[in-house]
């Protein structure tokens, strides 16, 4: 920790004509979307690879159909059937595991108030007048939500708000669009069970505000960051995805 929290000094350092005390917030989110650009190529596979699930889902309902009195077998099937496909299941997930030992760290870093047997002079810096250290809770106790602590956390709320309405929306209608596809394929259990998750799925976005409240600020700007990222590389994604079948 003490190697990383020397680099976003220096990275605050260079960024301090510009940003002034918020220097080191600034540089959280340079690192973020360093974090993220390093990412994008495995993101990009991920989105490809989605769309070919998203492609199998009539199919993998049909074996549910098929198999649903022997799991085993289905299990068995959906697995020989994205073998066979050269899709990937756990494809989407390998972009965010990647992400969490950066935020971890990033946690980690500013919830401690010493870096081996020095202070952690990082927990000095500040975005405006809430520290970096700092939550929401130690924002209400100094001057409400409305104090100057909180209405950054409220800034950052509102950003998360934008940021999840417009992920909840795109979500919301890319299964929509894959419903008619599924639809009249399998019934019992495993279907309403595919029906709750659907339903469920849109709203996980907004799960950030409550991330952003309950850690460290630094670790909220990361997170707010990458949220706005996703959002933005989803939908250039998303777009070049439509656009490469009108092109063949």
């Amino acid at each position: 920790m003490s190697v990383f929290a020397e680099v976003v000094e220096r990275f605050a350092d260079l960024l301090q004509p510009l940003f002034q005390g918020s220097a080191a917030a600034a540089a959280i989110v340079l690192f973020t979307a360093l974090v993220r650009l390093l990412v994008h190529p495995l993101s990009r596979a991920a989105a490809r690879g989605q769309k070919a699930g998203a492609a199998l889902r009539p199919r993998i309902a049909e074996l549910r159909e098929r198999h649903r009195d022997d799991p085993r077998k289905l299990q068995e099937a959906v697995l020989e059937l994205h073998a066979r496909e050269r899709v990937s299941p756990l494809g989407g997930c390998l972009p965010s595991l990647l992400q969490a030992p950066a935020f971890l760290l990033l946690y980690h870093l500013f919830s401690s108030s010493s870096l081996g047997d020095d202070p952690n002079g990082l927990l000095h810096h500040r975005l405006l007048a809430a520290p970096l250290g700092g939550r929401w809770a130690d924002a209400l106790g100094h001057g409400g939500p409305f104090g100057a602590q909180g209405l950054v956390y409220l800034a950052l709320f509102a950003l998360v708000g934008v940021v999840a309405t417009f992920t909840y929306r795109r979500t919301r209608r890319g299964m929509a669009a894959a419903a008619p596809a599924v639809a009249g394929h399998g019934t019992g259990p495993a279907a309403g069970a595919l029906g709750a998750v659907t339903r469920v799925t849109p709203f996980l976005s907004f799960i950030t505000l409550v991330t952003v409240a309950l850690v460290p600020l630094a670790a909220a700007l990361y997170v707010v960051t990458s949220a706005a990222w996703t959002a933005v590389e989803r939908a250039v994604l998303d777009r070049e995805a439509s656009v490469e079948p009108s092109r063949g």
